[in-house]
C-alpha cells in the first residue's frame, strides 16, 4: 500500500497533462448516425412526395379541363392525389418523430455531459465563472446546438439531394432549361445565404453576446435585488437595463428587417422560377415535346421545392449563434478561467484539472482498494509535505512550502485574511486540485485516487453558506447519507441540538424548510447542515468559516456545539476569528500562501505578541 500511496505521490506531483478536448457535434453525429440518415431519408421523402401531391394535383386539374368522356381517364391522378397527400402528411409526422427523437436523446446527453463537466468544479466552481454563464450554458447553449441538426444541418443536407434530383429531372426533358433551374437555386441555397451571412454575422454575434450578457446582468440583480431597493437605487437599475435591452432589441430590429429583405429576394427569385417554367413548358408543349396537361403540373411542383430551397438562408444565419455557443461550452468543458481566492478570471489554474477529469485522463479511475478505502472511512491520517500550488503559470503560489501532520482525531484551526491561501489549502486536501510540488496524502495515498465515491467516505465539509433545499428538515440531512432511517436522521439532529427548535415545528422532521431554508434563522440552517454531516460521519470534518454572518452568542453556541458532537473526529477549521481556538490542537496561521506562525492557543499567547494582539480584539472579555 505504501509503495502505491508513493506511486500516486509522483503522480500527482508532475504537472498534469490537459485532457483532450471532445467536440460538442460530431460524437453526436456518430452516435445517432442510423436515425439521423433515416430522418434525412424521411425529409427528402416529405418533400417528393409534397412535390409530387402538387404534379399530380395539376395534371389532374389540366386533365378533368378537357371534359374526359370515362371517369376512369383521370382515375390514377386521383387515386395519387390522394396518396401523395396521405403519404406526405404520414412521412412528415414520422420523419419529426424520428428527427425530436435523436435530438431530445442528444439533448439529454449534452446535459449530462455539461453536469459532469461542472461537478467535478463544484468546489471552485463560483469563483471560476459567473452565475450567468452557467444559466446561460444550461438554458440557451445546449438548446442552441439542438437546432444545429433541425434547423441548420438536415434542412441543408435535403435541399441539397432536391436540388440534384430536381436539375437531373429536368435534365431529362431539357438539359439547357435544367441549367437555369439549377442557377435559381444556386441563388438560393449559396448565394443569399453567403451574402445573408456576410451582412449578418458580426451583428448575430453581437447580439448573443449583449443578451448573455443581460443575462447575467439580472441573474446578478435578482440575487441582490434586496440591496438595490434598500439602497433606493432600483429605478436607476430599471433605467440602465431598459437602455441596454434597448440597444440589444435594435439590433434584432435590424437583423429582423434584413430577414424580410432576404424572404422578399427568395420569393422574386422563386417567382422568376415560375415564370420561367411556364414558358418552357409552354414552349415545350407547342413543340409537342410534352403533353399540355403537364403545364400545370410542372408549374405547381416549383412551390413544394422553394420550400426545402428558402430555409437555407435562414439555417446558414444562425451559425454565428452556434459559434457562440461552442465557444463557451468549450471554455467550459476545457476548465474555463483559472481563478484563486480573490481572482475572478486568469487562465487555467497550474497543476489543476479537477477531479474527476484528472482521473480518468492521468489515474484512471479510483486506484486504491475497497479495503483502503473502507480504512481511511475509519480512520484518516492527513499529510501535507512541502505542497505548493498556484492558479496561473508563472504567478505567486496560493500555498507556499505548507507542511502539516494531521493524525486522525487532531483539532487543527487555519487564520489568516482573505487571500491567504486558507480555501486553496482545503480543495487540495479534498483532492479538488493537485498541488504543483509536494505531495498531499491520506493513510499514505493521494486523495484523488480514493474516486469521486470515496472522498465523501473520509471528509464532510460544513461551510459558511450551506445550500438547504426547498423540502422537509429531514430531506436535508438526509443529504448526508440517503440511505439513513429516520432514527438515525433524528440522532443527528440530537446531536446538532437541533431538538428544542425541532419540538416547536408543526411537523417536527417533516417541516418544510422553504426555498434556501428561509423558514429558519442563520444559526438554526447550519445546525441543520451541522446534522447532515455528522449523519454522514466521516472521520475528518472541515468547517470553512461556518460562524460568518453569526452574532457573537450564537456563534459560540454553534461552536461549542460542534466541538462536542464531532468528539474523535479530525477537525480543520478555517476561520477568520479565534473564537474558541483554546479547543484547537495546533493553530496555524498564514500569509501569502506560507505559514508564519503555529503552535497551541496558549503556546501562541505566550511568544506571540500578534497573535494575542488578535485574539484579545477577537475575545475582548478573555
Amino acid at each position: 500500500m505504501k509503495e502505491q500511496g508513493q506511486q500516486g505521490q509522483e503522480r500527482l506531483a508532475g504537472r498534469e497533462q490537459p485532457a483532450r478536448r471532445e467536440p460538442w457535434i460530431t460524437p453526436y453525429l456518430r452516435m445517432y448516425s442510423g436515425r439521423f440518415a433515416l430522418y434525412l431519408i424521411l425529409g427528402v421523402m416529405t418533400l417528393l412526395a409534397a412535390s409530387m401531391l402538387m404534379f399530380t394535383s395539376g395534371f389532374l386539374i389540366s386533365k378533368s379541363a378537357t371534359m374526359p368522356y370515362n371517369v376512369l381517364l383521370v382515375y390514377v391522378p386521383i387515386v395519387g392525389v390522394r396518396a401523395f397527400g396521405i403519404g406526405r402528411a404520414v412521412i412528415h409526422y414520422v420523419e419529426r418523430l424520428v428527427g425530436h427523437d435523436a435530438v431530445l436523446r442528444i439533448l439529454s446527453k449534452m446535459r449530462v455531459r455539461l453536469y459532469r463537466i461542472l461537478e467535478p468544479q463544484a468546489l471552485f466552481i463560483r469563483s471560476r465563472y459567473r452565475t450567468g454563464d452557467i444559466l446561460g450554458a444550461l438554458a440557451d447553449d445546449i438548446e442552441q446546438l439542438q437546432n444545429v441538426y433541425i434547423r441548420t444541418v438536415f434542412p441543408s443536407l435535403i435541399a441539397l439531394v432536391l436540388y440534384a434530383a430536381a436539375v437531373i429531372a429536368l435534365g431529362f426533358f431539357d438539359w439547357t432549361f435544367a441549367l437555369l433551374i439549377a442557377l435559381y437555386i444556386l441563388i438560393l441555397v449559396a448565394v443569399l445565404p453567403y451574402i445573408s451571412l456576410i451582412l449578418t454575422r458580426k451583428m448575430d454575434t453581437e447580439v448573443k453576446r449583449e443578451r448573455n450578457g443581460l443575462y447575467q446582468k439580472l441573474t446578478d440583480a435578482v440575487m441582490g435585488i434586496g440591496d438595490w431597493v434598500i439602497s433606493g437605487r432600483s429605478a436607476d437599475f430599471l433605467h440602465e437595463y431598459e437602455q441596454d435591452e434597448a440597444a440589444v432589441m435594435h439590433k434584432e430590429r435590424k437583423l429582423r428587417a434584413w430577414a424580410r429583405w432576404r424572404g422578399l429576394i427568395g420569393q422574386l427569385v422563386v417567382g422568376l422560377a415560375v415564370v420561367s417554367m411556364i414558358y418552357w413548358s409552354g414552349g415545350q408543349a407547342a413543340a409537342g415535346q410534352i403533353d399540355y396537361t403537364l403545364i400545370a403540373a410542372f408549374v405547381l411542383v416549383v412551390f413544394p421545392l422553394a420550400d426545402a430551397f428558402l430555409p437555407v438562408s435562414e439555417a446558414v444565419q444562425r451559425l454565428p449563434e452556434y459559434r457562440e455557443s461552442l465557444n463557451r461550452l468549450e471554455r467550459i468543458s476545457g476548465g474555463g478561467d483559472g481563478s484563486g481566492e480573490g481572482r475572478a478570471e486568469g487562465r487555467r489554474p497550474a497543476g489543476s484539472t479537477g477531479r474527476k477529469g484528472r482521473r480518468s485522463e492521468d489515474l484512471g479511475g479510483v486506484s486504491v482498494s475497497p479495503e483502503a478505502i473502507a480504512g481511511a472511512a475509519s480512520s484518516a491520517h492527513l499529510k501535507l509535505e512541502q505542497v505548493r500550488f498556484a492558479y496561473v503559470a508563472g504567478d505567486s503560489n496560493s500555498v507556499d512550502g505548507v507542511t502539516l501532520d494531521i493524525p486522525q482525531g487532531k483539532r487543527v484551526a487555519v487564520i489568516g485574511r482573505s487571500g491567504a491561501g486558507k480555501s486553496t489549502l482545503l480543495k487540495l486536501i479534498q483532492g479538488a486540485i493537485a498541488p504543483a510540488a509536494g505531495a498531499i496524502t491520506i493513510n499514505g495515498m493521494p486523495p484523488a485516487d480514493f474516486g469521486d465515491d470515496g472522498i465523501p467516505r473520509i471528509i464532510s465539509v460544513l461551510n459558511q453558506s450551506p445550500h438547504l433545499f426547498d423540502t422537509t428538515v429531514a430531506n436535508n440531512i438526509r443529504l448526508g447519507r440517503p440511505d439513513a432511517e429516520m432514527e438515525e436522521i433524528a440522532r443527528a439532529a440530537e446531536l446538532a441540538q437541533l431538538g428544542g427548535l425541532l419540538a416547536g415545528l408543526p411537523q417536527g422532521l417533516d417541516t418544510p424548510m422553504r426555498e434556501t431554508g428561509q423558514r429558519f434563522s442563520g444559526g438554526e440552517r447550519q445546525r441543520v447542515a451541522l446534522a447532515r454531516v455528522l449523519l454522514q460521519n466521516t472521520p475528518v470534518l472541515i468547517l470553512d468559516e461556518p460562524t460568518v454572518g453569526l452574532d457573537p452568542r450564537t456563534e459560540r453556541e454553534l461552536l461549542s456545539t460542534i466541538f462536542q458532537s464531532t468528539t474523535g473526529k479530525t477537525l480543520v477549521w478555517v476561520t477568520h476569528h479565534l473564537v474558541g481556538a483554546e479547543e484547537m490542537d495546533e493553530i496555524i496561521f498564514m500569509e501569502h500562501g506560507r505559514i508564519l506562525m503555529r503552535g497551541t492557543h496558549a503556546e501562541l499567547m505566550d511568544r506571540e505578541p500578534r497573535y494575542r494582539n488578535l485574539y484579545h480584539l477577537d475575545c475582548p472579555g478573555d
